[in-house]
């Protein structure tokens, strides 16, 4: 019942008018290769482990040194940067809206952006990851993670490749949604100032592939893109080696 409310949630929030602001991001619909990078959490709790994929784009930005350039736009739910890396355009993207219906903000930003899902890259958290793992994961269903399946639910595909970020199950008897919720111990954030930076190198190598990873065969719009992301081996990236898995 709880995901009928939200994909309900979901296709309302879209139904809402569309207007694209002009500006010198439109520079972007005209010329070169086009992605989004997405860190999908809770709007105004950008400290918690559930959030950890706002931190990884902030290291980002801080890295391309933009990280002063963020930008509100009420056109795309979120905060955004227009950037460059290796000749590709890049818009970085902070929905400003809840986990569960973050998918709203990724559409609306892609609809705006004219980017393809399969060149939208998700960074989230993974529950079933101990700290200091990550890796990549080329498409696949949502495996229990509500930010992930709204984004699925909004742009109806799911072949958007993520950056997936180890948080680790809570111990004892700590409920998971306090855990995840729950902001880093001090103990955490000396090993997650290493995973940020092994996320922010590992996002500037996929976003320096100037060519598709995607499969020639399989189509751009979102029917068949399911049927697309079956097809894919999942590699991992250092230092994780093992298969991604969800989180509820």
């Amino acid at each position: 019942m709880r995901r009928l409310l939200t994909r309900t949630i979901n296709r309302l929030l879209l139904g809402e008018q569309f207007t694209a602001a002009m500006g010198v991001e439109e520079q972007i619909h005209t010329e070169g290769r086009r992605r989004l990078v997405v860190g999908l959490g809770n709007s105004g709790m950008e400290g918690t482990r559930h959030s950890v994929g706002m931190a990884v784009l902030g290291a980002l930005a801080t890295r391309l040194s933009v990280g002063d350039r963020w930008r509100s736009d009420k056109h795309v739910s979120g905060e955004v940067i227009v950037s460059e890396v290796e000749r590709t355009h890049v818009v970085l993207l902070r929905p400003r809206l809840l986990m569960n219906v973050n998918g709203v903000s990724v559409a609306k930003a892609a609809r705006k952006y004219c980017i393809k899902p399969e060149d939208i890259l998700l960074v989230h958290d993974e529950l079933d990851k101990p700290l200091g793992k990550i890796t990549i994961k080329h498409g696949g269903s949502a495996r229990g993670h509500n930010g992930v399946r709204s984004c699925v639910d909004c742009l109806q595909t799911n072949v958007m490749p993520r950056l997936l970020v180890g948080i680790g199950r809570p111990t004892g008897k700590t409920p998971v949604d306090r855990h995840v919720l729950g902001r880093f111990s001090s103990d955490e954030k000396k090993v997650l100032d290493s995973v940020l930076v092994q996320s922010v190198d590992l996002l500037l190598k996929q976003l320096s592939q100037q060519d598709s990873q995607q499969d020639p065969q399989s189509p751009s719009s979102p029917a068949g893109g399911r049927r697309a992301a079956q097809k894919r081996k999942e590699p991992s990236a250092s230092p994780a080696e093992d298969s991604a898995a969800g989180q509820s």
